[in-house]
């Protein structure tokens, strides 16, 4: 894994010199967090032109996040900049269709003839519809889990190879590593940019963001509480540091904490930035409820924007690669992502023996029986609604508010956003 960055890029250059320079079709494509997907986007494009040497992948600028990516799509659909393709968060397909930009892949996905076969099971092309329409094929799909620096661990007093299993645990073991001074932090839980892990918690509790019918907020009930009080634990019990996500990330990489809640998909890059320092493991994520505790599947799916009739046939072929068992086995080792590809999964030629060499990359893999979709807010706020709940999190991590007030204030923001009915 130390090379894969190299050896991903390198196959890029290789691959796309062998490129022809008579494509028919030139297709642009948007993509969010070039830190993650720079390397994999460019082996997939490359390949992809490989083998068919009449279409020529040209890339927009990317995006830093998930949520400059839809605001860049939304600013330029109906435009001469919109791309043809892009990868959108998951939670954010629900606002790109209300406006009616993503093309409906029914039509590509009856005349195509049965997608299991290729990999793509019901439940996998459920993960990218809205309201039935299938809007995009998902492309990386994530869930949190916990990383944790086992030689804090058992300077502690803990059992590196038994990581904890519950949330209180968590606290109890990070309280005692904040205890070994010389610098060194508890836990370093990745709040910060979106609403997703704030979700792991509310929904490993068995809550839900909004009342079924979609009227009310539901994240300050007993299980939004729940949530809350576990993020004010963590500072008040166990020491956690109000990081910025950056210090963060670097602290964790450095040694100097203990525990780290994040994305599957930053895997692939803290195993490369680690190094040698430390020995590096990760586990399941803890849940507030075991039993009936869930996990928001993170990561976004390939889309289609063109109307071009021409471009759609060419755009369809390039999303069913890149989602398909080719583009998932780059993106799985080349991040840390879960594959959303059933032969991908399962396959030898693809990472079939994969999760047996690599035991880091298991525990997101034990988890996806867990995995219900990232919530995606109605209406076209959804940007501010994330928002506001990030901010108020906030003041539960910088002890200006209690989990109540935050919770409540949180809420009534969110009710003014929602829309009416």
């Amino acid at each position: 894994m130390k090379h894969l960055t190299q050896i991903l890029a390198a196959t890029a250059v290789s691959l796309s010199l062998a490129v022809p320079a008579y494509a028919e079709t030139v297709l642009t494509v948007h993509y969010p967090m070039p830190g993650f997907f720079k390397d994999v986007m460019d082996t997939i494009s490359a390949k992809f032109m490989e083998e068919n040497p009449d279409i020529e992948i040209q890339f927009a600028n990317p995006s830093a996040t998930y949520e400059e990516g839809i605001q860049t799509i939304m600013r330029q659909a109906g435009t001469a900049e919109m791309p043809d393709l892009t990868f959108i968060g998951l939670n954010r397909l629900r606002m790109l269709n209300e406006r009616d930009i993503p093309v409906d892949m029914a039509a590509f996905i009856a005349k195509d003839g049965s997608m299991a076969d290729q990999g793509f099971s019901d439940n996998i092309l459920k993960l990218a519809q809205v309201n039935g329409k299938q809007v995009g094929l998902a492309f990386a799909t994530s869930n949190p889990i916990m990383y944790y620096n086992a030689d804090l661990v058992k300077a502690a007093g803990g059992n590196p190879d038994a990581p904890p299993k519950s949330w209180d645990e968590v606290i109890e073991l990070g309280a005692r590593i904040k205890a070994l001074g010389n610098g060194v932090d508890s836990i370093d839980y990745r709040w910060q940019g979106d609403d997703w892990m704030f979700s792991a918690l509310l929904f490993g509790a068995g809550g839900t963001m909004l009342s079924e019918d979609e009227s009310q907020v539901a994240f300050n009930g007993p299980e939004g509480q729940k949530a809350m009080e576990v993020i004010d634990r963590m500072v008040k019990e166990a020491g956690m540091p109000v990081f910025t996500k950056q210090a963060g990330e670097q602290a964790f990489v450095a040694g100097k904490i203990g525990f780290a809640f994040q994305t599957t998909g930053a895997l692939r890059n803290t195993i490369k930035n680690v190094g040698g320092k430390f020995d590096l493991r990760t586990a399941e994520i803890p849940l507030l409820d075991p039993v009936n505790g869930k996990l928001p599947t993170g990561g976004n799916a390939v889309v289609i924007l063109t109307r071009d009739a021409g471009k759609q046939e060419a755009a369809w072929k390039f999303a069913k690669f890149a989602a398909g068992p080719y583009g998932a086995s780059v993106v799985v080792p080349g991040t840390g992502y879960v594959p959303n590809n059933e032969l991908a999964a399962q396959s030898p030629e693809y990472l079939g023996d994969f999760y047996k060499e690599n035991p880091l990359f298991q525990a997101g893999l034990k988890q996806m029986p867990r995995m219900i979709p990232w919530y995606a807010f109605p209406g076209s706020n959804g940007v501010r609604v994330t928002q506001a709940i990030v901010d108020n999190t906030a003041r539960v991590v910088e002890q200006s508010a209690t989990p109540k007030e935050a919770l409540d204030d949180a809420a009534g923001e969110v009710e003014r956003l929602l829309p009416r009915s």
